[in-house]
């Protein structure tokens, strides 16, 4: 296993960090397969894996109890646990600790390494600064309750910057992949947090799972390069210096070893020429694959009722090309816009159809992203 610096912490992290979001489950999300779940966990920590990564509602609450399962016996001491603090519970500053006791509780530990506001989105950022949480953090750590301070993000690349710059953050936490270059934090937000000396850890590196299997038109240019998209897909993301390292939700032991020889081969510089050709002709692909043939030139914006078109746009078309996991997250960026800038705000007025170079209906369009994401 490979291990890289997480920006200031200073803390090596192997390049494969596991994400316990997508545990094995008996159908229900909130039913774990506990044994399962356990044997995978553990078989990643023996095959050099040291990040494990939860939160408080995954698997409808009993995500970080299973983790804390699989960390006895000794695992504890051989990995740093992440979890996030679940702003949108949060009404009162002593909820903070509240909430924090009851994750060491689930988990099993009196201490988290790395602690994380989760989800940090435009609709919260008031709140979390109404309710003091950066002062909240320090206390914590001045007490010795956790370590190191960041944040998980799902919004736009603008107020991405905001937040970098409200805080002296120790690192972050960015949906990333080679699909997802331009959405949300994106390529910029990367670079951008790195040059501030940030950790950037990434989460979604194949899209819910979908990049490994992707739609047959896709599929077939895979297989005639001869090779394997998630191997591919991985190797994408750790050939960026700025990649502190890589969440995959890993939920059965051939995952975790196919991931592991991966990691193992990776690293900054080790990305060809040609796997740069591919992955460019697959971007291709999926843009073609896109019900809407929106360019995203941005000449139907300003939009004079607000609405950010182009972004609509794009998460109507990942939300209908890729189904599942990921139209989930694309429902939850959606209702994470500012209400003039979503779909729904739309009046059909017309002005961005007259520019569109596309001929898109827009108007149309719109109440359709409307109704999808409602």
């Amino acid at each position: 296993m490979q291990f890289r610096k997480l920006g200031k912490t200073g803390k090596e992290i192997s390049a494969l960090g596991f994400g316990a979001m997508r545990l094995p489950t008996r159908g229900k999300e909130t039913d774990v397969d506990e044994s399962a779940a356990i044997e995978v966990i553990r078989h990643a920590i023996d095959r050099g894996v040291n990040y494990i990564d939860t939160a408080y509602p995954y698997h409808g609450g009993h995500g970080e109890r299973v983790v804390g399962k699989a960390l006895e016996d000794g695992y504890r001491e051989k990995v740093y646990i992440a979890t996030k603090s679940p702003i949108w519970q949060v009404e009162k500053f002593d909820d903070f600790s509240r909430i924090f006791d009851e994750q060491c509780a689930r988990l099993n530990v009196d201490y988290i390494d790395f602690y994380l506001v989760h989800c940090v989105q435009a609709p919260f950022w008031p709140k979390m600064q109404e309710l003091r949480v950066f002062e909240w953090a320090e206390r914590a750590q001045a007490d010795g309750r956790f370590g190191e301070f960041g944040f998980s993000f799902h919004d736009r690349f603008e107020f991405f910057k905001e937040v970098v710059d409200a805080y002296d953050w120790r690192f972050c936490q960015i949906q990333y992949n080679f699909v997802n270059e331009d959405v949300q934090a994106g390529a910029q937000g990367l670079k951008y947090a790195a040059e501030k000396g940030l950790g950037v850890i990434i989460m979604e590196p194949l899209f819910g799972g979908t990049l490994a299997n992707p739609p047959d038109p896709v599929r077939e240019i895979w297989q005639a390069a001869g090779r394997k998209p998630a191997d591919v897909a991985l190797r994408w993301l750790w050939d960026k210096p700025e990649v502190s390292f890589v969440l995959s939700g890993m939920n059965r032991i051939g995952q975790v070893d196919e991931n592991v020889e991966t990691a193992g081969r990776a690293g900054v510089g080790q990305f060809s020429d040609e796997e740069r050709q591919l992955v460019s002709r697959v971007q291709e692909k999926y843009k073609e694959l896109s019900p809407i043939p929106c360019t995203k030139c941005g000449y139907c914006l300003p939009c004079p009722h607000g609405v950010n078109i182009p972004l609509n746009i794009e998460l109507y078309n990942s939300a209908t090309l890729f189904k599942g996991n990921p139209s989930a997250l694309c429902r939850n960026l959606y209702h994470g816009l500012p209400a003039s800038e979503q779909a729904k705000a739309c009046q059909a007025c017309g002005t961005c159809e007259e520019r569109c170079p596309q001929g898109i209906e827009i108007g149309k369009l719109m109440a359709e992203v409307a109704e999808t994401f409602r």
